[in-house]
């Protein structure tokens, strides 16, 4: 047995953000070998000792010793942060996210590659080379051909009323600027843009909804203008008309090129995001994350890894960055510090690719990922050594999530569904 057993106390000051479950903050004795749940009951305790009986709550809290959530007793975690016992330790406690609940899956014909939420409404890309437009409650509300091979990536451009404007990017080395009237439920494929040699794995939109940032296997990162127009930038040739099968005379979409390419990969581009409003921030599997100036097209900066990276994502709230990599782990970097290759920190417990993650919109601490390994997993960046929930089960590999829509978490892959879980938003810590 732990020589800190029942019988060694520490003194500790309780401390909270949410003033409703403040308790007094003079120090109290607790044992040393108290985890979690012990601390928990005695703050709740601590909280009802005064209330009448029919106003008694149990709430499950989570705790913060020196800027980590406790998961292992209070003495093996300062012993592992190198804290000492003889001082008063100050712990931060707060109401514990709840754990998702699920709300139901959508059924695709093929794998689902990619999803997005906005507001209430959802678009997904799949395998069978379409596009989707889900409401929340989970009607399929329009399926948009157009692409001759899967869709590898999708995003909004905009949504104004019943009419939106969205971008897919396909196997088929284009990407299609979309619009969809949900009132007349009809849609028109704008514009096919063209000038990748390979797949287009990525796409993002910029927040004045006029630019798209692509992605492709040939390496390239390219961007194109967003907003529709009425002219085409150079006219197809014939021979290539035939290969659209679903291709109509007088709809057929305006053909598009790029406005820039960034040309400095070596390998595919697995992922892009707009990181400012005219930086562009681009992960490949040349194991480096670079980001570029779309203004000048001169690439600023380099964060360069030891493995293949598949995923990147930014928080606005926190400033930090999130890589899903190919040796298992999800690292935290932070593009703003002199110390441009140095980790912030490493999430370790998958058991395969992480091809996905995704930041909290609302809670500047938590994230998602999807992986190779099959589940799908919730984190606070404060617990680097296990998520604070696993979702497993689903029967194949995760392709990608999103956390746009705050209470909902949505995850799809090669079990040809988008899985949608509900989560219960508490106000962030």
């Amino acid at each position: 047995m732990d020589p800190k057993s029942a019988g060694s106390y520490l003194q500790a000051r309780f401390v909270t953000k949410d003033l409703k479950f403040a308790v007094p903050e003079s120090p109290f004795s607790v044992p040393e070998n108290v985890g979690p749940q012990e601390l928990s009951a005695l703050i709740n305790k601590l909280l009802n000792e005064e209330k009448a009986e029919e106003d008694v709550q149990q709430i499950d809290f989570d705790f913060l010793i020196d800027g980590e959530l406790l998961r292992v007793s209070v003495s093996n975690h300062m012993e592992e942060k190198g804290i000492s016992s003889e001082t008063v330790v100050e712990i931060e406690y707060f109401e514990k996210h709840p754990a998702p609940t699920p709300e139901g899956s959508l059924l695709h014909d093929d794998w689902v590659s990619s999803v997005q939420g906005l507001k209430d409404r959802i678009i997904t890309g799949s395998y069978d080379n379409t596009v989707r437009m889900w409401n929340t409650q989970g009607e399929n509300l329009m399926t948009l051909s157009y692409h001759s091979d899967p869709v590898k990536c999708v995003s909004w451009i905009k949504k104004d009323g019943e009419t939106s404007l969205l971008v897919s990017g396909s196997h088929d080395q284009t990407l299609v600027i979309w619009e969809v009237n949900e009132e007349k439920q009809t849609y028109q494929a704008l514009h096919s843009c063209r000038g990748h040699a390979r797949s287009v794995d990525t796409v993002a939109v910029d927040k004045s909804g006029t630019k798209i940032c692509s992605g492709s296997f040939d390496s390239m990162i390219k961007i194109w203008s967003a907003v529709p127009g009425t002219t085409e930038d150079k006219s197809e040739r014939i021979e290539d008309q035939h290969k659209k099968k679903i291709r109509s005379e007088k709809n057929q979409p305006l053909t598009r090129t790029p406005l820039l390419t960034l040309d400095g990969h070596r390998e595919a581009v697995s992922s892009v995001l707009w990181y400012k409003n005219n930086e562009v921030c681009s992960a490949s599997w040349d194991h480096t994350i670079q980001l570029w100036d779309v203004e000048s097209g001169v690439q600023k900066s380099t964060l360069t890894g030891t493995k293949v990276f598949l995923s990147i994502a930014h928080s606005e709230s926190c400033g930090l960055l999130a890589s899903g990599n190919a040796d298992r782990h999800i690292r935290i970097w932070d593009p703003r510090s002199s110390e441009g290759t140095v980790v912030k920190s490493s999430l370790s417990h998958h058991n395969g690719w992480v091809t996905t993650v995704d930041w909290s919109r609302v809670n500047p601490n938590q994230l998602i990922s999807g992986s190779y390994d099959q589940t799908f997993k919730l984190w606070d960046i404060r617990s680097p050594k296990a998520p604070l929930y696993n979702m497993s089960g689903l029967g194949d590999k995760v392709l990608t999530v999103n956390w746009n829509i705050p209470e909902l978490l949505l995850f799809g892959g090669a079990d040809n569904c988008l899985h949608v879980f509900r989560s219960a938003e508490i106000i962030p810590r």
